[in-house]
């Protein structure tokens, strides 16, 4: 299995996975922010399709904050994976300090990338939400629910490197997974690139801009001759 130079590589790869989505009135593109949105915005641009931002914040476990135990998503969605918990013997007060922390930092971001901008409109819409890989799935899990709420047409989950097992439980709640690659072992998902270094408040602005501005240019078109 290769690696991905960057979430940018990753994003042009798998747009490709999702061309026949390409100039379709009714798809639209959500990154998962922050991770999510250099992948997505390839893929927007590369489908000629509106791009938005969905955050979501992972609920990490005390003393290991990589490793999720749930999820929380715009519109007060908390996904928990009480296996998890039981097995690091969790308190429900520690859960809920850390979904306390994480519904702050959510609402930070959701002012900050969006200033008065409202979300963009899904209903009856086929979304693809993307992420820059599926580990857990929890975060995912976490923004179907969110968004099922918002009655889209489809959902279809969509990243560069997923765990299988991941991606095969995700199409019983979505309606479709589709990725570049499924290493085995899979490890993590930073493993996949060579630079998996942060993305940015700053990059999440300015790369929803720039799909703002490749939305208002024409769609090339060849020129046939007869």
């Amino acid at each position: 299995m290769k690696r991905f130079l960057n979430r940018r590589e990753a994003g042009i790869e798998l747009a490709e996975k999702l061309d026949h989505f390409a100039g379709r009135q009714d798809v639209v593109v959500l990154g998962l922010a922050r991770g999510g949105v250099p992948v997505a915005y390839e893929v927007a641009r590369a489908l000629h399709v509106p791009l938005d931002v969905f955050v979501v914040r992972k609920l990490g476990a005390p003393g290991q904050e990589e490793l999720a135990i749930g999820a929380i998503a715009t519109g007060g969605i908390r996904v928990l994976n009480q296996e998890a918990i039981h097995a690091l013997g969790i308190t429900s007060s520690a859960i809920e300090r850390i979904t306390m922390l994480e519904q702050q930092e959510l609402e930070r971001r959701e002012k900050m990338y969006r200033d008065d901008r409202p979300p963009v409109n899904i209903k009856g819409r086929t979304v693809i939400v993307v992420d820059d890989g599926l580990a857990t799935g929890s975060t995912m899990q976490a923004a179907i629910t969110a968004l099922r709420r918002q009655g889209p047409a489809s959902i279809i989950v969509a990243a560069p490197v997923v765990a299988l097992e991941t991606c095969e439980y995700l199409r019983t709640v979505a309606d479709g997974c589709e990725y570049v690659q499924s290493p085995e072992p899979f490890y993590g998902v930073g493993l996949w690139y060579e630079d998996f270094s942060q993305t940015t408040d700053r990059e999440v602005r300015s790369l929803l801009a720039a799909s703002a501005q490749d939305a208002l240019e024409p769609i090339p078109f060849a020129i046939q001759q007869y």
